[in-house]
């Protein structure tokens, strides 16, 4: 006879785990499925985790888990061939509690994270694949697996299993992503020594420090590459549109060598070790590709929903949010007993009426818009940094001459207009 839970959720990333451990810590028989080798060793991202929706789930989390770095500045480079204009925001009241964010390993984080589910009662399956969603009268009622007798029957099912959900795609919620749709990110994790990265990072004992690059590290292409801080290594990563990619002949890993190489990144990362190389899809669609993300017996969370602000390179906070309110729309519905796609709405009401669907319907046009008007990173960022090569280069001229000509650079009255009309459009998408 084939085993029932209460619920099934499908993937141990940030979003599958934090539902998992709130349906178990309220006394639910989860059955956490991830197809990797162990939470964590399938899932990729720059490295950022922020505090304030973990400890929602784990009051205190940062005190015991496997957390790399407070971070306490935030870089962002516009960067051209030779130059790049930076600027930042380094605050000292992020370096101790109650903290903003941190660097994490997902490799050792979301082990951390699974384990305190297995704790609070879940039951942890790894090396499982879901194949399919078994559907009956028109309700999902458990899932197909990879594993002899793999049927496996629950009320609802939480599909967390990432960007190219083949589940929810299965079952009629989304149809394949276009190019434009998706990014594809590149990472290595670079092993140095503690004081060598508090030194070049201008860094006390135990801060942390994101440089967030734009500009000539991608090519011109939609995209941005990082660099990031652990406590003895770095995570240095590039993320471009998968349709850039093609456009462009580009293969990601060429790419991302190209960012290691710059001249004004090298120095950053001179005397490092390759440990780790990493590549992963993340959404970009946002908003308006959003796919349904409820039906009967089952729900869609975390980047299978879509859920990601490129904007403000923010996902796991809003991953672990939406497998928080599945969690609260199926405990409902159990009190209920009711697990019908109305029953099971309220999640996706809370879920729209939250920071994450609130943040996803401001930036809803800033991907594509950006996507088609690629000038953004190809001409104005090396404009912005030719223009401040001139005023900051001292050579007998007056600021007033150096103005004038970086006025006269800009080029003929129709070429002003249009830098004018984009930076409102731009302004428009972003507002």
């Amino acid at each position: 006879m084939a085993e029932k839970f209460d619920v099934i959720v499908v993937g141990a990333g940030p979003a599958g785990t934090s539902c998992a451990y709130t349906l178990a810590k309220a006394g639910v028989n989860v059955l956490l499925l991830e197809r990797g080798e162990y939470p964590g060793s399938k899932n990729v991202m720059g490295g950022v985790l922020y505090r304030k929706m973990m400890e929602d789930i784990i009051p205190g989390f940062y005190k015991e888990a496997p957390v790399e770095r407070p971070i306490v500045e935030q870089r962002f480079m516009m960067l051209d061939k030779e130059s790049a204009l930076t600027f930042s925001y380094k605050g000292l009241e992020w370096g101790r509690e109650p903290y903003n964010n941190f660097t994490v390993l997902r490799a050792k984080f979301d082990q951390w994270f699974a384990d305190q589910a297995v704790r609070q009662g879940a039951l942890l399956v790894n090396e499982t694949v879901v194949l399919e969603c078994i559907v009956e009268d028109g309700r999902v009622v458990g899932v197909r697996t990879d594993r002899p007798d793999g049927d496996v029957y629950a009320d609802v099912v939480v599909l967390a299993d990432g960007v190219n959900s083949l589940l929810a795609k299965s079952l009629g919620f989304h149809k394949e992503f276009r190019p434009d749709e998706v990014a594809l990110a590149v990472m290595e994790v670079l092993k140095l020594d503690k004081k060598t990265i508090e030194d070049r990072f201008n860094l006390e004992a135990d801060q942390g420090c994101t440089i967030e690059i734009f500009g000539d590290a991608t090519k011109g292409i939609l995209g941005t590459a990082w660099l990031y801080t652990n406590k003895d290594s770095l995570n240095i990563g590039v993320g471009t549109m998968l349709s850039g990619l093609i456009k462009h002949k580009l293969k990601p890993y060429e790419l991302l060598e190209y960012v290691k190489q710059h001249p004004l990144i090298r120095p950053y990362i001179q005397g490092s070790e390759q440990q780790e190389y990493l590549a992963h899809l993340i959404p970009e669609g946002g908003y308006r590709s959003m796919p349904k993300i409820v039906g009967s017996g089952v729900l869609v969370v975390g980047d299978a929903a879509q859920l990601v602000n490129a904007i403000h390179r923010e996902g796991s906070n809003m991953a672990m949010t939406s497998g928080v309110l599945a969690a609260e729309a199926i405990l409902a519905a159990k009190e209920a007993g009711d697990f019908s796609e109305k029953a099971l709405d309220s999640y996706r009401v809370n879920l729209m009426n939250s920071f994450v669907g609130q943040d996803l319907q401001k930036y809803k046009d800033a991907t594509h818009h950006f996507e088609k008007f690629p000038h953004y990173f190809e001409e104005y960022i090396p404009l912005l940094t030719r223009a401040a090569s001139q005023m900051f280069t001292v050579d007998g001229s007056s600021k007033w001459d150096k103005q004038k000509k970086i006025w006269r650079d800009l080029g003929s009255p129709g070429k002003k207009f249009k830098i004018a009309r984009d930076i409102y459009n731009a302004w428009k998408v972003m507002k």
